[in-house]
């Protein structure tokens, strides 16, 4: 029914994932960096595939940090009864993908508890239609840790991917760190000098960029900020190479915002996080 990849179903995996490009990001982005099989990277995944031999119908993918991913388009019941059997096993933290997929999966997994389950608004850019940035950002600083942990951690308040104020501060933590490494795509949109407002890229592949983490304190928002470092932090990925720009809102300001920069609705997306207690 269905096997667990190994690297050298990689090209394999990937060519059929890029028949579904928007709603893969996740996947290929880890897929491309990592490759196929746990290492100490965070984004370093599983991979289960479909069917149990031949070309590759569906995938499964479950990262280093409990976060399950999938692109399992026209799967029968007993393909994901097998996909959700093979996930059964692991401390899931969430899970991601194209929303009814998704779903369909979800109700598969057995006793399964959630703290969020989202169905977001799936977004697409052609970079060549975004207009010039006059925004100043830069990369994350050592001493902006301090910063981006509080950040952080009122983004996974807002957003629900926390539900206490405990699992928020670890997350903000975790996620601030990570925003350090050298390879992270987090950049800061500055006004006199000072951070005000944060956006990252969280996956890329090849030409396609995914935009995550957008972040303007509360009592700056409403103010275009959201906005303005999303376009520099595009503007700078397209220097270098992108071409097409996906992402799913969180809410509808900024929906709006997004629409405002020329992003384009192309389906829907679910982000479910699950319970801890």
């Amino acid at each position: 029914m269905i096997r667990e990849a190994t690297p050298a179903d990689a090209p394999a995996i990937e060519a059929f994932l890029a028949q579904h490009a928007e709603t893969s990001m996740f996947l290929r982005s880890n897929l491309a960096g990592q490759g196929v099989g746990l290492t100490d990277h965070p984004h370093s995944s599983r991979y289960w595939c479909a069917p149990a031999s031949g070309a590759v119908t569906g995938v499964v993918g479950l990262s280093r940090g409990g976060f399950a991913m999938l692109q399992i388009p026209g799967a029968s019941d007993a393909t994901i009864a097998a996909f959700a059997a093979a996930l059964a096993g692991e401390s899931l933290q969430g899970l991601t993908g194209e929303a009814d997929q998704a779903a369909r999966l979800l109700a598969a997994l057995p006793a399964v508890r959630l703290s969020m389950n989202d169905v977001e608004p799936l977004y697409r850019l052609e970079l060549s239609q975004l207009a010039p940035s006059t925004a100043t950002i830069r990369p994350p600083q050592p001493d902006d840790l301090a910063l981006l942990t509080d950040w952080f951690t009122a983004y996974a308040r807002d957003t629900g991917l926390s539900a206490t104020d405990a699992e928020a501060r670890a997350r903000g933590r975790d996620r601030a760190e990570q925003a350090l490494r050298p390879d992270a795509t987090l950049r800061l949109l500055l006004e006199s000098d000072q951070p005000v407002a944060m956006a990252a890229l969280n996956a890329r592949v090849a030409d396609m960029v995914q935009v995550g983490g957008v972040y303007v304190p509360t009592s700056a928002r409403n103010t275009g900020r959201g906005r303005r470092v999303t376009q520099a932090l595009l503007a700078e990925a397209a220097a270098t190479g992108a071409r097409t720009a996906i992402l799913f809102a969180n809410n509808p300001a900024a929906a709006r915002a997004y629409e405002g920069l020329g992003f384009t609705l192309i389906g829907q997306y679910r982000v479910a996080m699950m319970a801890t207690a």
